[in-house]
């Protein structure tokens, strides 16, 4: 049964006052608009995710390679040691997220030193890229030698790793590099975790 009232909402299609039928197109058209204004940070800050880490978890780099994810943080795609997937490291492909923070994780092929392929990724891959900090020398605590640089600006912060997984292969030998990005004000909140992330990388079985 209808009603003549005009702006009349039926209660079946009411939720909390508000016209449902509404809700898809409106939510829709704020998806688009975070990602023309803030990109995908500011998405991953508003819409939940039901995957978080867990102490204990041990991501899976392939190969023998691990890293420790920080505590509560959204693992978007990647695997665990304890899901007993097979990875291969040269196609690894890992993102965590924390509100307006994501690490994202490439593994490649490489035949050279971490600082080049560093310098082949901001050069080849991502020339618009503004990474004018001076490249600094990070040690994990297993031992393994990566290269980091980072950049602040308006937009936020971006930090970039690169290390080189393997020395026994050159030809094929498996780099990994990691990609922080963060919105304006929010790295100085989790550079903490970050730096016990990045020291947590391990090399791969061919080290």
């Amino acid at each position: 049964m209808t009603t003549g009232i005009p702006g009349w909402v039926p209660v079946e299609h009411r939720w909390f006052g508000l016209d449902r039928r509404s809700l898809k197109p409106a939510l829709f058209v704020l998806i688009v608009a975070l990602l023309l204004i803030y990109g995908w940070p500011a998405l991953n800050a508003v819409i939940p995710w039901d995957n978080a880490t867990k102490a204990g978890d041990v991501l899976d780099l392939g190969d023998g390679a691990t890293a420790v994810p920080p505590v509560g943080w959204q693992l978007e795609s990647g695997a665990l040691v304890s899901d007993r997937t097979e990875v291969v490291p040269t196609q690894d492909d890992v993102k965590l997220a924390k509100g307006g923070t994501t690490i994202q994780m490439t593994g490649a092929s490489f035949n050279g030193t971490a600082a080049q392929f560093l310098d082949q990724v901001l050069t080849s891959e991502d020339p618009e890229a503004h990474i004018s900090g001076a490249p600094a020398t990070l040690t994990t605590t297993s031992g393994l030698v990566g290269v980091v640089r980072s950049a602040s600006g308006t937009g936020g912060d971006e930090l970039l790793a690169a290390f080189k997984m393997s020395q026994s292969a050159p030809a094929a030998a498996p780099a990994l590099l990691v990609d922080v990005s963060a919105v304006p004000g929010e790295f100085q909140q989790v550079s903490g975790e970050i730096e016990a992330f990045l020291r947590s990388i391990t090399p791969g079985a061919n080290e």
